[in-house]
This record gives C-alpha cells, structure tokens and sequence, in this order.
C-alpha cells in the first residue's frame, strides 16, 4: 500500500457532474487507487468528492470569475495562495508519492522542496504559466503526457518522461448495440470556443439529422452569441446531465462529433462514446487520431464542415460492437491506474535506494 497525495485544479470541483475531462479523470484515478488499497489523499476545490479521502483547499476558483479583469485577478491569486500553503504543509507530511494533476506552475516549481517523489501528468499542450514551471523544475517532477502527440508538443520545451494515455471506466458507459429509432447525432463537452460546438452545428444541419447537445455552459457568452442563436427544432441543448443520463444520450445516438479548435490532448469523449458504441466524427487534431480509426470512426480535416459532414455520413455505417472493442482495447481504465502503479513504485523505490546510499558508503569505508 503507498500513501499518495493527488493535487487537483481548483477551476472545478473534482464531482459529478464533472466540468470536464480534467474533473473525471481526477476523480477516476483517486477513485481507483483507494479502492486497489492505497491511502489517497486528494487536495482540491471545496465542493468535490468528500468520498475520496477529499482535503479542500480553496473555493472553486471558476466561481470568483466574471469576464471582469479584477475578477480575474482574485481567483488568480486566491489558487496561488492555496497551492502555495499546500506545498508548504506538504514539506511537513509524510507520503511516499505526489502526483500533481493540477495545472498550476507552483506545485512543479515546489517540488523540489518535498521527500516525496513528485509525479505531474501534462493534461495541455504548453501554455505561459505551465511551460514556465516545467522550465524550472525539470529535475524535480517525473513528467508524464497523456498521449504522444501531447509529448510531442511539450518537446521543444522539455522531454516527456513517459506516455500514460488517459482510460475511462468502461462500466459507467455501457454498450448500446443499437442507436435509437429517432435517429440523432450527439456532441457533449463544456461548450466553450476550443471545443468547436459552432462547426459541429452546421456539419449536422448539412447532414439533415437533429443534433443534441450536452455540457456545461462554461463560457456564457460564447453560447448566447454562438451557440444560442443556432437552437432550433433540428438542434437541442439539453442540458448538463448527471452520469446516467448522459450515457443514455450518448449510447442512443448514431453518431458523436467531437471537434476540437486546439490540439486536443487526448479526447475523453471520444473513448466515452465508443465504449457505448457509438461512432465518432472527429476533427484530426492532437491525440484523437491515436484512438479514431477506420474500425470505429471517421477523421475530418481541422475546422471543414464539409470534411466533418463528409465524416459523419462515413461513421453512420460503421458497426457499434467495433466501436466498443476499440474502446476496451485501447481506453480502459484498468491499464492507465496499472502504468501509474507501476511508475510511483519504480519512483518510491529508487528514492529509497538514494536514501540508503550514505549508509552503505559509510558501510564501505568502515570495511576498508
């Protein structure tokens, strides 16, 4: 059994239902490390998960912002005190591995300051405040991508350590060997910009079947000025649904889109969507293509709608138990806590090794 700390972001809380891949997979690691036996400890925003051993550490810093700059401002510096009275405490407690999962520059840059070996998993392609971070604390983290194309994008600024593709927990997304009747096409995520929903309305409308979506409306005015004014008949928002409800709209559509403005790291809702068994239109960008083949899906060039409309009519013949074997081979869960598993005892191991080595210099020179 090891004593492990998880570190969460604080824009969301880590609970159903979740803001977004982030939250879910936090909440899958914690919860699936505690039930193979391990202490966990998960440092995050108030109103997450108390079930997995939750220490709250700030408010949810989504909630102090308001489009306005002071706004900004407020939740910037209320996660930088957090983490920074987080990673101060930590140098008093005693794990045996810290795995950062947030996306915050002070707990890279603090490591060093901890017994602990610090693990950080890369959720985005670099950004100002993460890039600097890695920068500075590149001998202090084993740093791990969620998929190789995220690899690849943090090259230029540091080498990955390893791979570990993200995984979902295929029994929360059953397999629907037949959409429903009404034939319908579905897109769920936070609807913000990067997430495309404003193409993924016009390819279905160019299909001439309805579309439902689902998700947080995370960025309000990009849905009252974007999204908003393509509602109709054909095309529903119908809501942000817990866990159940959303595995049934997913496992009755025919077909799912998933289109991304950015190199998106790997693409939960892709793997979701294939364990129920429904085919997946997608833009090919970032880690999608290493989970879409033509078994399963079917790729369209960045932001082309016809490309993407072109995609679904090719998804809409492609067989559903295909679509949940590709997810069992190549999206489980169980094989993405095993790597994790295996990477903190390696790294326990070797840090007890160094601890041991002045007594066996010692040793040495008492023999000679």
């Amino acid at each position: 059994m090891l004593k492990i700390a998880i570190i969460a972001h604080l824009k969301y809380a880590i609970a159903e239902p979740f803001a977004g891949g982030l939250e879910m997979h936090t909440h899958l690691l914690a919860k699936s490390l505690r039930e193979r036996g391990h202490d966990v400890t998960l440092f995050a925003s108030l109103a997450s998960d108390p079930a997995l051993g939750m220490e709250a550490i700030c408010e949810e810093t989504s909630l102090l912002e308001t489009g306005l700059a002071e706004a900004g401002n407020v939740a910037f510096f209320r996660e930088h005190h957090a983490y920074l009275r987080l990673m101060t405490d930590l140098q008093t407690r005693s794990f045996d591995i810290i795995h950062n999962n947030s996306l915050h520059y002070l707990p890279l840059t603090m490591a060093a300051t901890l017994r602990a070996p610090t693990v950080t998993t890369l959720h985005t392609p670099p950004f100002c405040w993460l890039e600097s971070g890695v920068r500075l604390s590149r001998n202090s983290n084993h740093l791990v991508a969620v998929s190789q194309a995220t690899a690849d994008l943090w090259q230029s600024v540091t080498a990955v350590d390893c791979v570990i593709p993200n995984g979902i927990d295929l029994d929360l997304f059953p397999f629907s060997p037949q959409a429903a009747a009404d034939r319908y096409l579905v897109w769920y995520g936070r609807i913000v910009p990067e997430k495309g929903l404003h193409l993924a309305i016009d390819a279905a409308r160019a299909v001439g079947l309805p579309l439902r979506i689902a998700g947080p409306r995370s960025n309000p005015a990009y849905y009252s000025e974007r999204i908003l004014p393509r509602l109709g008949d054909d095309v529903t928002y119908v809501g942000h649904l817990a866990h159940r409800d959303l595995a049934k709209l997913i496992g009755g559509a025919s077909v799912a889109l998933c289109t991304p403005c950015w190199e998106e790291p790997y693409g939960l809702v892709v793997a979701e969507a294939l364990a129920c068994g429904t085919p997946v239109a997608a833009f090919r960008r970032g880690g999608i293509p290493a989970i879409v083949d033509e078994t399963c899906g079917a790729l369209a060039e960045p932001d082309d709608v016809t490309s993407l409309a072109a995609a679904i009519r090719a998804a809409l013949t492609i067989d559903r138990a295909a679509c949940r074997r590709r997810a069992e081979a190549h999206c489980n869960a169980h094989r993405m806590v095993d790597c994790y598993e295996q990477l903190y005892r390696r790294l326990t191991s070797r840090t007890a090794d160094l601890a041991q080595q002045p007594d066996r210099e010692a040793a040495l020179a008492l023999s000679a």
